[in-house]
This record gives structure tokens, sequence and C-alpha cells, in this order.
């Protein structure tokens, strides 16, 4: 399957999801309206074939029926329509769709699409050819954008070689080039596992969260709460943080707001022993998942060092192989900043995945491929909003659709024409 084939497939999702999805468009413009005009606008639209509305509809009207008159008639059948778009807008609320997915990751990058993207159509729209000078001022965009260096230069390796080989003169469909190879780029970077470890049923999964304080681990372990709570999972939570004032209170109120029990002792506590009474607190009420807060002390290497060594020893003994998350929160406001953060909590742990906050806050998203592509890990969530549900698992082909959506829509309707 080509690239962009593969790639309109994720976006949008199966031709019915499609159609599903443009019927809640239209009932969302028609909010406004009375039931009866959305009632009578249907009837104007609908061919004559199918206007046999009992023949559709699941509910039967009664026999006496046609002893009724004409006015009542278009009554049932108008509530019957409210009643049929309400339950397909309820049906929504429950299963997003691939396209309301991908519009997060449009409307979360729109920063870095804004700064990013405006340059690369500047740069097309000053070059006709595709030739050195038009690279090196490409690389310079990218590396504005936090791309960084590293991940520069092999993408800049990669477009030249397709350049060359398919004998492109002109830079239109550039961007999808540069797209594609983003893709390759960061699905190369090593084992692509988005997903949680999540353990067998009747089995604790253990996520331990760490990063430095102030980049939104405590928001971003609420949203996570939220969003397992929401797939079924029964989930406690470890408020480890037991250094930085107010870190307790702050996750307890988020453990009231989305329905989690948080564990907790005073300020000051031994994260260690915390987390000790939070395994045994799970299993005894037969929590799925566990997730631990942990401190931020970055400045002090030595102590964040012997303080995880001791929380990891803590868990393992209570439950082998835990935990069997280790997620490092990162600011992407911070651009590279983030990815010494990143150097460093791999050092002392083992990291096994990167949860990236803050995406639609910043200019400089490209700091998504310099993570992967230096470091080895794969970012599991990014944070495209505020919202509850705007903590959404990474997926390399949604994002480099976010930095380049208006191009990338003209090449996709150009693979729906052909």
């Amino acid at each position: 399957m080509s690239f962009f084939k593969r790639l309109k497939e994720k976006l949008i999702g199966s031709s019915e999801e499609k159609e599903t999805v443009q019927q809640l468009e239209q009932t969302q413009q028609d909010d406004d309206q009375s039931p009866l005009q959305l009632a009578e606008r249907a009837e104007l639209n609908t061919p004559v074939e199918e206007q046999k509305v009992e023949e559709v509809l699941p509910v039967e009207l009664p026999e006496k029926h046609e002893e009724t008159s004409k006015p009542e008639e278009v009554e049932v059948e108008k509530n019957e329509i409210v009643v049929i778009e309400e339950s397909v807008e309820k049906e929504e609320e429950k299963q997003p769709s691939a396209w309301s997915i991908t519009q997060k990751f449009k409307a979360g990058l729109e920063k870095t699409r804004q700064s990013f993207t405006s340059k690369v159509n500047d740069l097309v729209a000053r070059y006709r050819k595709v030739d050195e000078d038009f690279f090196e001022e490409l690389e310079d965009v990218l590396l504005q954008a936090d791309v960084g260096v590293e991940t520069v230069m092999e993408l800049m390796d990669k477009l030249r070689f397709e350049v060359q080989r398919k004998n492109i003169k002109d830079t239109n469909g550039i961007q999808a080039l540069i797209s594609e190879k983003l893709v390759e780029i960061y699905e190369s970077g090593g084992e692509n596992l988005t997903e949680l470890a999540i353990q067998p049923k009747g089995e604790l999964t253990v996520i331990l969260f760490v990063g430095v304080n102030g980049v939104g681990k405590t928001t971003t372990i609420g949203k996570l709460a939220h969003r397992l709570k929401s797939e079924g999972k029964t989930v406690m939570l470890a408020a480890g943080d037991t250094f930085r004032a107010g870190a307790i209170e702050q996750l307890q109120v988020w453990g009231e707001r989305v329905g989690c029990e948080v564990i907790a002792q005073s300020e000051g506590s031994d994260p260690a022993a915390v987390m000790y009474d939070a395994i045994h607190a799970a299993k005894t009420r037969n929590a799925d998942v566990l997730i631990c807060d942990t401190a931020g002390r970055l400045q002090n290497k030595v102590n964040l060092m012997n303080e995880l060594e001791k929380v990891h020893r803590v868990i393992s003994r209570e439950i082998p192989n835990a935990p069997h998350e280790v997620l490092l929160a990162l600011d992407a406001t911070t651009g590279q900043n983030a990815l010494v953060q990143a150097q460093t909590f791999k050092e002392v742990t083992n990291v096994t995945g990167i949860v990236l906050t803050k995406l639609d806050g910043t200019a400089k998203g490209g700091i998504v491929l310099a993570i992967r592509n230096k470091l080895h890990i794969p970012v599991k969530f990014v944070g495209l909003g505020e919202k509850m549900d705007d903590l959404q698992p990474f997926d390399a082909e949604r994002y480099v659709y976010g930095l380049f959506a208006e191009g990338l829509e003209k090449e996709l309707n150009e693979v729906e024409n052909d």
C-alpha cells in the first residue's frame, strides 16, 4: 500500500465511518433548527423511492395509523428522524472516529504548522526547482522547528536520494515527500510500541511517572487515569511526589475529578513507603492499574537516582517485573531542553515511553522526531489541548498530517480521485 493510501485510510477511516462523520457534521450545523424544520428538509432531500419511512425505521406504527390525520403522521415521522440523529450522536460520543482523532492532531499542532508550514510554503514559492540552495534553506527551517541536527541530516540525505531517483525537478509535492520521509525516520527509530503494557485481567499493572516539576506530570496522570477508566479499568493513584509543596493535594483533586482513589501520606514522607502502601491497597481493592507519581528534582541527579532506585526496588519486590511502564513526561514548549531532560532520566531509570505535554502550546513540535531519533524511546502519548480527552496516543501519520495538513489534503484528494 502506498504512503498516501495508507495515510488516507489512517486519517479518515472506513468509508462507512466517513459517511457517519459527515452526517454528524451536518447535525452540528443544524443544532439551532427546530425538529419540524429538520423533518421538512429531510423529506425534501430524500429521493422518491426512499420516502417510505415505515420500511426503514425500526419502530412499527400502530394498525390504526391509517385512521389518523395526515398532520399527525408527519409528526410521527419527524420525531423518529430526531431520535435517529440523536442516537447517532450518542454513538459518536462513545466511540471517537478516526477523523475526529485526526482533527485533534491538526488542532494541537496548529502553532507548529503556522510557523513551520508557512516557512516551507514560502520556500516552495521562491524556489521553482529543487536544487542545493533549496535544500540548505529547508534544512534551516527544520532546525528552527527543533527537529534536531541528526534527524535533519538524515532527512536531507533521504530527500536528496529520492529527488535524484525520481528525477524530481520542481517543488510541487515536496511537502508530501517530506511527510513520507519523516514517518519513515520515526518508525525506523526503534520498536514502535505505542500501546501501554497492560497486564492480563486479574493482574495489577503498575505505571511509574517521572519528570521534572512543571511539565504537566500530575495533569497527565489524571488524564491517563480518565482514559483507562473509560476503557473499563479500575484505576488507583499513588502520591509519590512528597517533596513539592501542594503536589499531594493536586493529585487528590485530580483523583476526585476522575473518580480514582488516591493513596497518600503526609508531605515529606518516604516515597518508597507510599508506593508500598499503594500497591497493597490496590491489591486489596482488586484494582487493574496503579499510576504512581514521583518527585522531579532534576537539579540533584544523585538524590534523584537514589530515590528512583529505591522506588523501583520496592515496587519490583511486591510485584515481579513491575513497574510495567516508566513514562517520562516532557514539556514540548521547552524544545531542546526536553531532549536534555530525556537523556538525563534515561541514565537514571529504564524509561519505556515518552508523554509529550503541551504540544498545542509550542511552535517547535519537531522535538517529537528529535527525541525519537536521538534516544530511540517511543512517544506513547501527546497532549493536544486542555480537555480531558486531549491526551491522545501518538501516531506518526497523524503527526505529520498535523504539520502539513493543507498540503497533504490536496495530495489525499488526488489519491481519492485516481
